[in-house]
């Protein structure tokens, strides 16, 4: 392979990518706004500006297109929080996750709202593997709350980190009319209140 012919396949790929991630942030809106038994491949297609039949370049259905999203959140929320924690060996990694998810929160309610409403949708393996990446998750906010609580109950951290997720996730349906940063703050505080 000749050096143009590598830096054109590498355009080419990114090309791709870059509409691959346009056709996930599309199909998460319709999602949300319609359900993803409301939404067609002509639908998806159009919100991404390609023909329905060319979405089949990037996945092989409508299925795929949903489990895509929900695993790359899923993941993504797992390697994100596991480099916070990382990040913050000598302390300060509760306050990190809750930032962390915060902003997840705050950039992502469309996937929120079809993660919470669609997730049965997917098929058994998809699911399955949403909801392992997901424990994980939970999992590691409660390696954090028991560091700095060993004498709480695993049980009980983890129901504190569920409702915190479910405060922190409300984000789809809560703060109209609040700009961004005081509702940050507002999250941020409420969550570390709640856990602490």
């Amino acid at each position: 392979m000749t050096a143009t012919e590598s830096k054109r396949d590498t355009a080419r790929d990114k090309a791709k990518a870059k509409r691959t991630a346009a056709l996930l942030d599309a199909a998460a809106r319709l999602f949300a706004e319609k359900g993803y038994l409301g939404t067609s491949i002509e639908d998806l297609g159009a919100a991404a500006g390609v023909t329905g039949p060319a979405l089949y370049k990037h996945f092989s259905g409508k299925p795929a297109i949903l489990a895509s999203i929900l695993i790359e959140a899923s993941s993504g929320l797992l390697e994100g929080g596991r480099r916070v924690v990382s990040d913050h060996q000598g302390g300060g990694a509760l306050e990190g996750l809750v930032a962390f998810h915060v902003d997840f929160a705050l950039k992502n309610p469309d996937v929120i709202q079809v993660q919470d409403r669609e997730l049965g949708q997917l098929a058994e393996q998809d699911r399955h593997e949403v909801r392992t990446l997901q424990r994980r998750y939970v999992e590691l906010w409660v390696g954090v709350l028991s560091d700095l609580q060993p004498e709480t109950a695993t049980e009980v951290l983890r129901a504190r980190a569920h409702a915190v997720f479910g405060l922190l996730n409300s984000t789809p349906h809560s703060g109209q009319g609040i700009d961004r940063s005081t509702l940050r703050a507002e999250l941020e505080q409420m969550a570390l209140a709640a856990l602490s």
